[in-house]
């Protein structure tokens, strides 16, 4: 089923949202009664909150068929990895707009309502979004996830084995243009993509290898910018 741009997509994500938000509420309602005393109340709330849960969750499948696994024994290595990858993204992307863009703009209108108590918590949530995402970013190194670092290794290791059979290797280009020119370090192969940035070092997206501060280090090994040579693709025949 093609959810692309329809209204169905819109709606599973507003269910989503609002099982999911119900689930929260129900835990929250459950721990509230049970300081009052009433166990078997707190108990309703809890199942509630299961059921809640398991319909999120059906509305999710929907929206990512690609997530679905019916049987882990059955699927390859490669594709597990690419559903770890693609939870990886989401979880990534989810955070990263959580501290760049919804917890800033909360903070800035609590701040024009006079609200110390909400800029306090959302300033809090932003931090803790941020560092969520580097966890997320981290585990996607630490598992080998990073799709850009794996081609260009399966690219390496290719000419080499072409080398053997004494085929010339493609030619390679620069960009030429520092806004589109990637940049990979020498230590783990890390590609800087000025297209992208590296938002969860506050580097914003556009911004050329030249522009970034001199003490700003690798993402994923920690090597410094010295260490980044200029990446040459394979040039379009």
């Amino acid at each position: 089923m093609d959810l692309t741009n329809s209204n169905t997509a819109k709606n599973l994500d507003a269910a989503f949202g609002g099982e999911s938000m119900a689930n929260r509420k129900y835990l929250f309602f459950a721990e509230v009664v049970r300081k009052l005393g009433m166990g078997e109340l707190a108990k309703l709330f809890r199942e509630t909150a299961n059921q809640e849960t398991e319909h999120a969750f059906a509305h999710f499948r929907l929206m990512h068929p690609e997530l679905v696994v019916e049987d882990g024994v059955s699927i390859t290595a490669e594709e597990k990895k690419a559903i770890a990858s693609r939870c990886l993204e989401l979880a990534i992307a989810g955070e990263t707009y959580e501290y760049m863009t919804m917890y800033p703009e909360f903070a800035k209108e609590a701040r024009a309502d006079r609200d110390g108590n909400a800029v306090i918590e959302f300033e809090a949530q932003e931090a803790e979004s941020r560092e969520h995402a580097q966890i997320f970013r981290k585990a996607a190194s630490n598992f080998g996830f990073l799709t850009s670092i794996e081609n260009h290794h399966a690219s390496q290791y290719t000419e080499a084995l072409q080398a053997l059979d004494g085929i010339s290797a493609a030619p390679k280009a620069k960009s030429g243009n520092p806004a589109t020119q990637k940049w990979i370090c020498r230590q783990c192969s890390m590609i800087y993509d000025p297209v992208e940035g590296d938002i969860d070092s506050g580097i914003v997206a556009g911004t050329p290898f030249d522009a970034i501060p001199e003490d700003w280090k690798c993402p994923i090994c920690g090597a410094q910018k010295k260490m980044f040579l200029p990446y040459e693709e394979a040039a379009v025949a």
